[in-house]
């Protein structure tokens, strides 16, 4: 369906019901990378991997990862050209397992994506006041910073989508940028040690060494975000073409940059030096690595950077759950308002302003209760958004084996069903060791691993049983355009 083939939006009064753009691959992949956060990855779950999980083979567990979710996202594609809805997991879960199901998944994807922004509205406020302190600032509580976060990404979510893309783009190429230079000076210089650069990412045996499950969980939950592009169908310029290529393209990039930072990151050091020293300094390694490599300027420059990476993730998923409550709201399973566009803006105001709300009063009870940014807040929610997500994904997948099984819209076996059963067993694997090492991930405290666990089912459970008072209603499936195959 190209984008004059799609229904025009009827007009409210409160402003169209209905989304508007005309983003390409290029911008969905930006909002959706820049959810990702490259440098953040780079600089927090880089150096946990190699500590804790595999040691210098920790490179490859991403390229595994992201083996597991090409897989996934073979059937997700497949599927989106038949749901015209821009729900994501909801829509697809809903069409597939049953609309009860549908719900549950998507107040389960509510709570992992404002989970997942929290961890990141905590780090941005501790990342901010270190380096404000750094050049000789004032020394403030990180909500603070956080707060300020969140009225700039107030303003920017409810304006329309371009503006966000535009802000995505220029800041995600900046934080790329610094990486991909130090990566280059790296592998010029054969590594930064008497060891060259590193091999372990190639050896079997040291891939297998260490704490394979805790370098899975690591890197599977550095991919978060990628899955978003479908949320942004109705704003696509050719959403059939858009969202596949966008999907793939998002994982392939995001997949080989986490891969070849890592293994350089690695090599600058060396393969016993990069464990000590992730081991002993694992929140300044990547800063000291960038000052050791390019100098203190690059240093200075990647701490900066480091900021505008988490204020882009923090940007990119206000924009994605804004979409998500837009869905919900359209389909009835929230209050219509929420389903409202703003006449001018073409944006989802409503929604986004609704978690805006959500957002500051989480912080507001973080601050209060004297929550520690890093140890706590991020931790904790990073490991609710890395097991909501899992469960999302393998649900999904599962969605996407019966709709084929059921609907006969498509018939290719590979799309339909061998690839979406090769990813359902992989993401159930890693949904089995991040369950398993589930206390390391936020802490090391079971009974708050069982609590997360516990909130978890209970906004899926709570779903179930709203869809019985709310019930939503989805558009029915149907045939792609001749010209979606190109996809």
């Amino acid at each position: 369906m190209s984008t004059t083939d799609r229904p025009a939006t009827q007009p409210t009064t409160d402003g169209p019901r209905g989304l508007t753009g005309s983003l390409g691959v290029g911008s969905i992949v930006f909002m959706v990378v820049a959810a990702a956060a490259p440098l953040t990855v780079i600089a927090g779950t880089v150096p946990l991997g190699i500590a804790a999980g595999n040691g210098p083979a920790f490179p490859t567990t991403f390229a595994l990862c992201c083996v597991i979710l090409l897989l996934f996202a073979v059937g997700f594609c497949a599927m989106s050209r038949h749901i015209p809805n821009a729900g994501a997991f909801y829509a697809y879960i809903a069409r597939g397992l049953g609309r009860a199901t549908g719900t549950g998944a998507a107040f389960l994807a509510l709570v992992t994506y404002t989970a997942v922004q929290l961890a990141v509205y905590g780090y941005i406020g501790a990342v901010v006041d270190g380096l404000v302190q750094h050049y000789g600032g004032p020394a403030l509580p990180w909500w603070l910073w956080s707060i300020v976060a969140l009225g700039v990404v107030a303003v920017l979510g409810y304006r329309h989508i371009e503006l966000s893309s535009r802000v995505l783009g220029t800041l995600l190429v900046a934080e790329v940028a610094i990486v991909l230079v130090l990566d280059l000076v790296v592998i010029g210089r054969g590594g930064g040690s008497a060891e060259g650069l590193s091999t372990a990412l190639v050896q079997p045996s040291q891939v297998v060494s260490g704490s394979v499950g805790i370098a899975i969980m690591f890197a599977i939950a550095s991919f978060i975000g990628f899955e978003a592009t479908a949320v942004f169908r109705d704003e696509a310029r050719d959403p059939n073409r858009t969202i596949p290529r966008a999907t793939y393209l998002a994982l392939v990039v995001i997949g080989v940059f986490y891969t070849l930072s890592s293994w350089s990151v690695v090599s600058a050091w060396g393969d016993t030096a990069a464990v000590e020293q992730a081991t002993a300094d694992p929140g300044n390694m990547i800063i000291t690595t960038i000052t050791n490599v390019l100098g203190p300027v690059g240093g200075d420059v990647a701490q900066v950077l480091l900021c505008t990476s988490l204020f882009a993730a923090l940007l990119s998923f206000h924009n994605v759950l804004a979409r998500y409550l837009f869905s919900l709201g359209g389909s009835g399973a929230l209050p219509a308002a929420c389903g409202r566009s703003h006449p001018r803006h073409a944006s989802p105001h409503v929604a986004s302003l609704t978690q805006t709300l959500t957002a500051l009063v989480f912080v507001v009870v973080f601050a209060i209760a004297g929550m520690d940014p890093v140890t706590q807040v991020f931790a904790w929610m990073a490991g609710t958004a890395t097991l909501g997500v899992l469960a999302l994904m393998a649900l999904t997948c599962a969605a996407v084996i019966v709709f084929f099984r059921r609907e006969r819209l498509d018939t290719r076996l590979w799309q339909t069903v061998v690839a979406p059963v090769l990813g359902l067993a992989g993401l159930l694997v890693c949904l089995w060791l991040t369950v398993s090492n589930f206390p390391t991930l936020i802490g090391g405290s079971a009974g708050l691993a069982a609590g997360i666990g516990a909130i978890l089912v209970l906004a899926f459970v709570f779903g179930l049983f709203w869809s019985r008072r709310r019930p939503a209603t989805l558009p029915e499936p149907t045939a792609p355009a001749p010209a979606a195959d190109a996809a």
